[in-house]
């Protein structure tokens, strides 16, 4: 609703200047003088108005001092709004209303219901009460601020609020009532505030996310104290000393079954039958027990920290959970013990123990009573509904019942889906598990039975010190051989997933239609089945009722589909997508009434060739026999029509251009005798064919005359130009008496008579109708259907025009529901927040160059030379000219290629143009539709001005620019500009409407403080003007995440039912916002199983696809998980959330739960998701469509692309530590479970555990090799199977390629594009080194992600969405990928290496390769993939420079201020600085796992020579003795450096000379003496290297103690000596590549397009020249 701007109470005074003095209003001009204008008129809003402006029955509102406040200036009541404002003091600004109060009060109600209590809530007996309660509800919300995050606090305040409205309703008129309130701002200072500034309190304790969760409360934390009723009883206003902290909540035995069947005698499956196989298998239920003991164990331990808060009732449930799971660890084992014959050890231990109890059935009875609890649970889940309804239920009995399976929560209650997808998402699992199961049987486990049991009977020799002696069975042996075979147990199941998703979504996709129009052959043989399509699906049933029996009715809906047609080609045009000559072939007649033209016409793309081929057909055709000829033009429907429509269209401009009604009666003359001949079937008889290419010939000549643009002011060339048309007319007409009719005489003797008279004229022509542009038109596709040859048939060139042409053909045939009329469609809002992202590409940007020459402006014209082309065309730019005259339309283009937000805002705003177009058609006349949307015309009728105020009041573009106010205020160029962008899009979409956060200062009382206000400008006549202004409580963006408190200011000023959520980096199409009626539709439709869906997921096409080959890589990865990926999770897993955008929100339902995104402070770091996770857990529902894609930008450089995966990966990394990831993974059935976590943080656990199995396997073998068991396994001679034994070693390997995971975009692509078509690009791919992003990308996610479980502290990563034309510098790569790749791939390099040395003398080297080929991948991959993928990476000159960048920026000395990028020392203190922040657990696990360098030095040292193979331990401690005096003499010379090397040179010298010669004396001893030798050296090196690794981390995770000590300096020296040799490790293979120049010229190619590489080669030929950016050439 509209009201006037600005609040009354205190606004500062430099803010009050800014208020236009008109009054302003959002959409609806209530105050507006003049003419009423249309929005006014519409019966809905008129309705609306007066319901709020009935005040009648309420009480008037007395002032303090006794006077009426009702009808008083300035300050009276107009509406309930009004009313409710002087009630309770909200601010007069704070207004939207909605109809829709049950939906409204759900969650209200819901929550009354949940806490038992009486809502005060009466049932409104009149509609001016349901309006007074939805009133009041929406504006706490507007005024809420923060606190919108938290419904159900929201709740609590309007539960309080609506208590006191009712308790004063006054049922005479006239009474008088008091207010609550003592001013304007009364409900923010004392209801918002004070909650608001316990808020910030709780956020300033997060410590910039280093904090534990335990340390400080979150949104989700004190809005879930209003779960309990303690809130109810606290005073009103609520106390600020309240302590609302609340608690956050904290392996299957079918593996273990499989490895006794695998162990038994027999070995096969069939062996679970045998009955002692059956009794063993029967222990798994022990483990089950111990495994429930388990999880008991780890709720108390892990929750100890809230029982302050828990409710008893909770701790009583952990206690007796643990009590009860302990019981059936003693009863299971005894009565297992009791069923064994012949027991030995644990067993014989427990039979002892149950003495008398000793009972052959008692184990089965324990069983039995052991699964009764899963029993139940298996009956409730095959009957979902059942489950429903008890976890809704709030009565007693049935609470105390659910009590025991999980605890009592308001969210998380009757999320079951309904049998039909119970069924298919279960059968979906039981498959898949099914076929891993047996895969894991048959392939992992069953081929190492044999030889683990062979490893455990042999007798083998160390060939170090054995540390366990006493151990037994080789025990070391099998843990190396099935450690790693577990964890690919368990990580491949995500590869079945895989397998099967790409199964069940290809096979969804097919039944849906999708690439059944994929090429543009396709298109042209079901472009005659569009308009019916479009008919069925986009046009309102209701209008049309029975049309397809009615011609008019078929004739009216082939209009609108090209009404629509002909606007979606000509946004391509505008777009630069098409060229002007592609447009005219593709575009249809704006006006067609079929009185002239009796047939369909086509675009003319569909016709091309189609009459020279009719001529040519004519011409040869021999015979007389009319139907043979006809046949065959008939034969093609397309050839038919291009005919008819020909030749009634030559009628037609013939009859216009003649002015002599002697002229005129010749050609219906001629008409007559062709109708008369064809209709008696002697057409042949009566005109020769042969003669019809001279007739052409000549028409054509007369098309081009017409033609022609003429300068009308000269005279003699308007004479000229008649004279040819004439000639030209005469010509013809000759042409067909004499020439084509045969002896026909009263055309000839007509002839005869017109043949003397020319001379008179009577072949004049009106040269008026060139102007007409309607009748130039029908010129222009006459002679388009005349002349256009078979080049046509691939119109448009533009591979992205034919995609969007292709996917709206393709979507018609898609199932969507049935559209309504514009009128009674669903409104809705597009909300985008922005930050300081590019709004639009100035002069400087285009023009700047980099390092090679090349600016943004050159770069793009290489890679859209079509689309250049297209804009010179348009903007008239010819060859040579200059740019400058163009610059603002250049600007515009180039930033439409780019991830503005220029281009977001077009792409939106076409929703309206959609929307003005679909209404123009609901509303108009048939005479309207078939002439036209007239939206083109100067006068603008009155449908058109109706369609658009229906269009402003069914669609709102809100953009949260929050730093507007900021940038208007800086005197930053960059600032400036973009609020100057911003205001020039205000002006541009009138629709348009920007909020931001306005900071000023506010003087009270002599004190100066800060004032934060959310205001809405839009833009009015040269400026933005101001619409609405909120009082906040305080800085909104100062407690939780950034981007969603930007929405959540913003999010006020929506409107409607929908809303979508779009990003800055998104982008929308004309065509596809036609279908956004069917879209919201979706919310009403009925077939979504028990809940309606809430979000409404949307298909994307990532535009970024053409930048570069990382970028196609990126964008195949994206789409096949915004395609293929998210149907699958929709149908049939029922798991998909929200992943960001365009998904479109069911508003009212989301803003009553807490928004459309979650903001607490870094566990809320992927905001998107936690909305699907709220959505989900409060009962909603999430779909996902496909008929409508919305176009989305990704990152396109290495960095950018890192940085993303990185953000992404710490986002999941807190998801995985959520209580929203536990409560959905706790509260879903186990089939759903399972589809969650492999669809969510399973993902990367998955990835993590690929790259822990590697390390795994290699450690492995680096034991068995090091410790001579490996050697002494393979030749002993009592191992008969060795190759099986090698083969099942070698096993696990194989699954590190990982190639499956690749599968279902291949699917995809094959089912849009054809599968011959995804064949090539998957060979295109991988030759353009896309295995090697991909792996090393593998390393981003999981070294964030662990680092993230390890340590906490994610944090957002800007990745900017700009073009990546520049080379990143070597020490810019070293910094960001040092820790997540470089040192873990130098680690795998060493193992793989001392696997390779000291395996050699016994293992062939094909095993070897096979063994280890995919991790020689990875770790090539990992050390070198961000130089492969650099621009000019391996350019000599490039690299000396960047050596000389590392080595400048490695010596640097830190120091406070100096950043990461100046100083190896501040970015060495940053990178570590998650360890100053860890838990005690944190640092205690990094030390742990630092730990494991210490082999390398224990298993080499006992290899070397000048050991004499010695296994005493005497060996290992002289080697510590030996790595000690190393990093002493190395402490020696740094001090020595330090102390002495600036004052006392000489001594400093003298000192390194004695070192030396010590050095040089004890390595002659060693080698003379002790039998050292060279092998011994580097061996040594590769053994104490690691152990130094070792304590550097050792040192970092004990910084604190160690600085304490004065040893942290020691550490970092340390530190920065690997730092060179990692560096000089890293960068020596780079300088070998930068040595041979095609390397750099291959790379180029491989990484970018043909045309920017030409592009590259040109920007050097051009380097020393003039700068040429601003020629169009």
């Amino acid at each position: 609703m509209a009201s006037s701007s600005g609040t009354k109470g205190d606004v500062p005074k430099e803010v009050a200047i800014k208020k236009v003095q008109r009054a302003s209003y959002n959409i609806l001009p209530l105050h507006a003088s003049g003419a009423v204008p249309a929005i006014m008129e519409l019966p809905e809003i008129r309705v609306a108005v007066k319901a709020l402006r009935d005040l009648d029955n309420l009480p008037k509102i007395r002032r303090v001092d006794g006077s009426s406040m009702l009808g008083t200036s300035g300050t009276s009541a107009h509406d309930l709004l009004d009313w409710l404002g002087l009630v309770f003091g909200f601010q007069l600004s704070n207004r939207t209303v909605t109809k829709l109060k049950d939906k409204v009060f759900q969650n209200y109600l819901l929550w009354c219901k949940y806490l038992r209590t009486d809502s005060e809530f009466p049932n409104a007996a009149t509609q001016q009460l349901e309006l007074l309660y939805i009133g009041l509800y929406f504006l706490i919300w507007g005024e809420a601020s923060n606190i919108r995050f938290m419904p159900e606090c929201l709740c609590y305040i309007f539960h309080k609020l609506n208590g006191i409205v009712h308790g004063n309703e006054h049922s005479a008129t006239g009474d008088y009532n008091e207010p609550t309130h003592h001013g304007e701002e009364t409900f923010l200072k004392d209801v918002v505030t004070p909650i608001y500034q316990v808020m910030h309190k709780e956020a300033g304790r997060n410590k910039n996310g280093h904090a534990s969760y335990s340390k400080w409360g979150n949104y989700d934390d004190l809005n879930e104290y209003f779960w309990s009723r303690e809130c109810l009883d606290q005073k009103w206003p609520m106390q600020h000393d309240i302590d609302t902290s609340v608690p956050t909540e904290g392996m299957h035995t079918k593996d273990e079954a499989m490895l006794i069947i695998a162990w038994s005698p027999l070995g096969s499956i069939s062996a679970m039958f045998h009955p002692d196989v059956f009794r063993s298998v029967l222990s798994i239920f022990i483990t089950a027990a111990l495994l429930n003991f388990l999880q008991a164990t780890l709720d108390l331990v892990l929750s100890w920290k809230a029982w302050g808060s828990l409710q008893y009732t909770q701790i009583i449930r952990y206690l007796l959970k643990f009590a009860v799971a302990a019981a059936w660890v003693v009863v299971l084992p005894i009565g297992y013990s009791s069923s064994v014959q012949n027991p030995t050890g644990l067993v014989k231990y427990f039979r002892n123990w149950a003495g008398n109890w000793q009972s052959q059935s008692f184990y089965d009875f324990a069983i039995a009573i052991y699964m009764i609890p899963n029993i139940l649970a298996a009956l409730l889940f095959m009957i979902p509904q059942l489950r429903r309804s008890m976890e809704r239920s709030n009565n007693k009995i049935v609470v105390l019942v659910m009590w025991w399976a999980q605890p009592r929560l308001y969210v998380g209650r009757g999320m079951h889906e309904g049998m039909f997808s119970l069924f298919k998402y279960t059968l979906f699992w039981i498959l898949l598990l099914i076929s891993k199961l047996a895969f894991s049987y048959y392939v992992e486990i069953s081929p190492l039975v044999e030889p683990t049991k062979q490893i455990m009977d042999l007798r083998v020799g160390y060939e170090w010190h054995q540390i366990f002696p006493n151990l037994k069975h080789n025990l070391g042996i099998v843990i190396s051989i099935w450690a790693p075979i577990v964890l690919v147990y368990f990580m491949d199941t995500h590869i079945w997933y895989a397998i099967f998703s790409t199964i069940v979504g290809g096979i969804h996709g097919a039944f849906s239609h999708l690439g059944e129009i994929r090429t543009l052959g396709m298109l042209r043989s079901r472009f005659h089945t569009l308009p019916s399509a479009f008919s069925e699906g986009l046009v309102p049933s209701s209008i049309e009722g029975s049309r397809k029996n009615q011609d008019g009715s078929n004739r009216k809906n082939i209009a609108k589909f090209f009404n629509v047609w002909n606007a979606f080609i000509s946004s391509l045009r505008l777009e630069d997508l098409i060229s002007n000559s592609e447009k005219d072939l593709l575009l249809v007649p704006s006006s067609s009434d079929g009185k002239e033209i009796s047939v369909v016409q086509w675009p003319p793309f569909l016709l091309a060739s189609k009459i020279p081929i009719a001529l040519g057909m004519a011409k040869d055709f021999k015979g007389k026999d009319d139907a043979g000829l006809f046949n065959k033009i008939k034969y093609d429907d397309y050839m038919s029509s291009a005919v008819i429509e020909c030749y009634q269209t030559l009628k037609v401009i013939l009859r216009d251009l003649l002015v002599e009604e002697e002229g005129k009666e010749f050609v219906k003359l001629i008409d007559k005798k062709v109708d008369a001949s064809i209709n008696s079937g002697k057409f042949l008889n009566n005109f020769r064919m042969s003669e019809l290419p001279q007739l052409n010939n000549k028409l054509e000549r007369l098309l081009n005359l017409l033609k022609e643009k003429r300068d009308n002011t000269d005279p003699q060339d308007v004479v000229a130009h008649r004279r040819q048309i004439i000639k030209v007319v005469q010509d013809m007409m000759e042409i067909i008496a004499q020439d084509i009719i045969i002896s026909d005489e009263e055309i000839a003797a007509c002839w005869n008579a017109v043949k003397d008279r020319i001379k008179y004229g009577i072949f004049n022509v009106n040269l008026d109708l060139l102007k007409n542009e309607s009748w130039g038109e029908k010129v222009v596709r006459l002679h388009l259907l005349l002349s256009v040859k078979e080049s046509a048939i691939n119109v448009p060139m533009n591979l992205d025009a034919r995609r969007r042409i292709t996917f709206f053909a393709n979507s018609l045939f898609m199932k969507m529901p049935h559209t309504p009329q514009v009128r009674k469609m669903l409104s809705f809002s597009v909300l985008t927040p922005y930050h300081k992202e590019e709004v639009l590409y100035s002069k400087e940007e285009l023009n700047k160059k980099n390092e090679d020459g090349i600016s943004t402006l050159f770069y793009l014209r290489k890679i859209y030379p079509d689309e250049w082309n297209n804009f010179r065309e348009r903007e008239i730019i010819k060859d040579g000219d200059s740019l400058e005259d163009h610059m603002d339309a250049v600007r515009h283009w180039v930033s439409y290629r780019a991830q503005t937000l220029s281009r977001t805002v077009r792409g939106m705003m076409y929703y309206r143009q959609a929307l003005e177009i679909q209404g123009f058609s609901d509303m108009a006349e048939n005479q309207d539709i078939l002439g036209g949307h007239a939206s083109h015309a100067p006068e603008k009728s009155y449908h058109d001005q109706l369609s658009q105020a229906v269009a402003d009041m069914k669609f709102t573009y809100v953009v949260s620019c929050q730093v507007f106010s900021m940038q208007q205020k800086s005197t930053d160029i960059r600032d400036k500009n973009s609020y100057q962008n911003i205001v020039n899009l205000l002006l541009k979409y009138p629709s348009l409407r920007v909020a931001y956060i306005d900071e000023v200062e506010d003087t009270t009382d002599e004190k100066t403080e800060k004032v934060y206000y959310s205001v809405l400008v839009k833009g009015d006549v040269g400026c933005a003007k101001e619409i609405y202004r909120i009082k906040l409580p305080g800085p909104p963006t100062a407690i939780g995440e950034g981007k969603p408190e930007n929405q959540n200011h913003a999010i006020i000023f929506t409107r409607g039912e929908a809303l979508q959520t779009i990003d800055m980096n998104q982008d929308n199409y004309l065509e596809e916002a036609f279908k956004i009626r069917n879209v919201l539709a979706e919310f009403l439709e009925p077939h979504h199983g028990p809940r309606q869906p809430t979000i409404l997921g949307l298909r994307e096409h990532i535009f970024t696809g053409s930048v570069s080959s990382l970028a196609w890589f990126m964008s195949n990865q994206e789409t096949s998980f915004v395609t293929i990926g998210q149907r699958v999770m929709a149908n049939p897993l029922k798991v998909r959330f929200h992943y960001g955008h365009p998904d479109i929100f069911d508003r009212i339902f989301h803003i009553t739960r807490g928004g459309v995104s979650k903001a607490s402070k870094t566990i809320n770091l992927s905001e998107d998701i936690f909305s699907g996770f709220n959505s989900t857990l409060r009962g909603g529902n999430v779909t996902h469509l496909e008929y409508m894609q919305v176009g989305k930008g990704r990152d396109m450089g290495m960095n950018q692309i890192s940085m993303f995966e990185a953000k992404v990966a710490n986002g999941n990394g807190e998801q995985t530590l959520s209580r929203d990831v536990y409560r959905l993974g706790r509260r879903f059935d186990f089939y759903r479970m399972l589809s969650f976590y492999f669809t969510a943080v399973g993902f990367y656990v998955s990835r993590m555990v690929t790259v822990l199995t590697v390390y795994i396997f290699l450690y492995g073998r680096l034991y068995l090799v090091l410790s001579g068991l490996e050697k002494s396994i393979l030749e002993d001679p009592s191992i008969q199977q060795k190759q099986s034994l090698e083969t099942a070693l070698a096993s696990q390997s194989v699954f590190q390629l990982g190639l499956l995971v690749v599968l279902p975009m291949v699917m995809e692509v094959g089912l849009e594009k054809g599968f011959r078509t995804a064949l090539g690009e998957f060979i295109i791919m991988q030759l353009q080194l896309a295995p090697v992003f991909f792996t090393f990308q593998l390393g981003t996610k999981v070294h964030y992600y662990g680092r993230t479980l390890l340590h906490g502290g994610a944090q957002y990563r800007a990745t900017g969405h700009g073009f990546v034309v520049f080379h990143a510098k070597f020490a810019d790569n070293y910094r960001l990928y040092s820790r997540s790749h470089f040192v873990k791939g130098l680690e795998l390099m060493i193992l793989l290496f001392v696997y390779l040395v000291y395996s050699q003398s016994y293992r062939s080297s094909n095993i070897y390769l096979f063994v280890t080929f995919s991790m020689w991948f990875l770790v090539a991959s990992w050390l070198f993939a961000p130089f492969v993928f650099n621009p000019s990476g391996f350019e000599w000159q490039k690299t000396v420079d960047d050596w000389t960048d590392w080595k400048r920026w490695i010596g640097h000395r830190g120091g406070i201020g100096i950043p990461v990028d100046r100083s190896w020392e501040s970015w060495w203190e940053k990178e570590h600085e998650h360890l100053q922040y860890t838990s005690i657990r944190g640092r205690i696990l990094e030390i742990l796992l630092a730990l494991r360098f210490l082999i390398y030095q224990y298993g080499i040292v006992y290899h070397l020579n000048i050991s004499h193979h010695s296994k005493s331990v005497l060996v290992y401690g002289l080697s510590w003795l030996v790595m000690f005096t190393v990093l002493l003499v190395l402490k020696m010379i740094s001090m020595g450096r330090r102390r002495f090397g600036t004052d006392f040179q000489l001594m400093f010298r003298i000192l390194k000379g004695l070192l030396f010669l010590g050095f040089i004396s004890v390595m002659t001893v060693l080698f003379v003496v002790c039998g050292l030798t060279i092998v011994d050296v580097f061996a040594s090196i590769l053994g104490f290297m690691p152990t130094g690794w070792s304590i550097l981390l050792i040192g970092q995770a004990c910084k604190r103690f160690l600085k304490s000590i004065g040893f942290w300096d020691s550490i970092k020296e340390l530190g920065r000596a690997y730092e060179y040799v990692m560096g000089m490790i890293i960068f020596m293979p780079i300088v070998v590549l930068s040595w041979f120049p095609f390397v750099s010229e291959f790379k180029t190619r491989l990484l970018f397009n043909q045309a920017f590489s030409r592009g590259l080669q040109i920007s050097r030929i051009l380097a020393g020249r003039e700068d040429d950016s601003t020629s169009a050439k």
